[in-house]
């Protein structure tokens, strides 16, 4: 798959396309219904497909402060699509200027002079140009003066995530935050995944013969509640069984908030400085104060027991 940072890296040779516009902030199941739709009509036209999406948020430039938690990093969204046939995926930086253009400037500019777009796959409430103007109604009138088509794709997918309602970001993030992982994953299609660089923490964990990998997230990154999770840490390729503890070390008197994955049965592990990811399966317990080391070492052995238990049970399934 092809990727563009900019109008200006669309190659000047570039034909016609199918493309469809969005934040698509993890690539849930129904980011994957519009995606999976594009990529189908550019087959059956015989043109690639094309994903448009911003950086950063724009309700980080629009209302600054407002960026919303990111459920999945730039590079995981070029991961997904690329996985689901998209050709090329155009990250436009969304600058205060880029957010005056107004819905038709937008479509020449972006949609018509680079992208030479035959058909526009879009959801229903798709929005944009300045002050979110532009609708798909607006953007079907001016296909007929810019010859490509629009087809809008109902995107409701529903299960027994949020009691039922449609699959959203807005919901995956609010389960993320309330660590119902089990009911984020069925939106995303996935666990929930956090990445970022080991770096040094306190060592409390390895010296107490859980050796931890202390991950420093990216900004404005969906990290879960508080808890202890079941899930997995995967470095240099290599997927491991985690127990993953989230939040302030109670039993520390810590005020920094932490990531912290314990690979399971590994021994050795150097892992500073190394870029990881760490998915959340399932919640284990709540963060506590132990009245003693003793018995934090036995709520620890027996996180890491239920944490072994869920992910080879999950891995089993599959």
């Amino acid at each position: 798959m092809q990727r563009w940072r900019g109008l200006e890296d669309i190659p000047q040779d570039w034909g016609r396309s199918v493309v469809t516009i969005g934040s698509y902030d993890g690539v849930h199941r129904g980011h994957q219904l519009i995606i999976g739709r594009a990529v189908a009509k550019a087959g059956a036209l015989g043109v690639p497909s094309v994903v448009v999406t911003f950086d950063p948020h724009p309700s980080e430039v629009v209302r600054p402060g407002s960026h919303p938690p990111i459920l999945a990093s730039y590079d995981r969204r070029a991961e997904l699509m690329a996985g689901l046939g998209v050709d090329a995926l155009l990250v436009l930086p969304f600058t205060a200027d880029f957010s005056q253009l107004s819905p038709a400037d937008f479509i020449v500019k972006v949609l018509v002079d680079k992208l030479h777009a035959r058909a526009v796959i879009e959801g229903p409430n798709f929005r944009f140009g300045h002050r979110a103007a532009g609708n798909v109604d607006f953007l079907r009138e001016l296909g007929s003066t810019y010859d490509y088509e629009v087809e809008v794709v109902d995107l409701v997918e529903r299960g027994e995530a949020g009691g039922g309602v449609p699959f959203s970001s807005t919901l995956a993030r609010r389960l993320v935050a309330e660590g119902d992982m089990e009911g984020a994953a069925e939106i995303l299609g996935r666990p929930h995944r956090v990445e970022g660089v080991v770096v040094r923490g306190a060592q409390r964990g390895r010296e107490l013969g859980y050796p931890t990998a202390n991950v420093e997230t990216r900004p404005h990154t969906a990290i879960p509640a508080d808890g202890v999770y079941a899930g997995w840490l995967t470095a240099d390729g290599e997927r491991m069984p985690a127990a993953i503890s989230v939040g302030t070390n109670l039993q520390f008197d810590a005020t920094e908030r932490t990531v912290e994955a314990y690979a399971i049965d590994r021994v050795g592990l150097d892992l500073y400085g190394m870029h990881v990811t760490v998915d959340f399966l399932s919640y284990v317990r709540g963060m506590a104060k132990f009245d003693s080391l003793d018995g934090l070492l036995d709520a620890i052995a027996d996180d890491v027991k239920r944490a072994r238990v869920l992910t080879d049970a999950y891995d089993a399934e599959r």
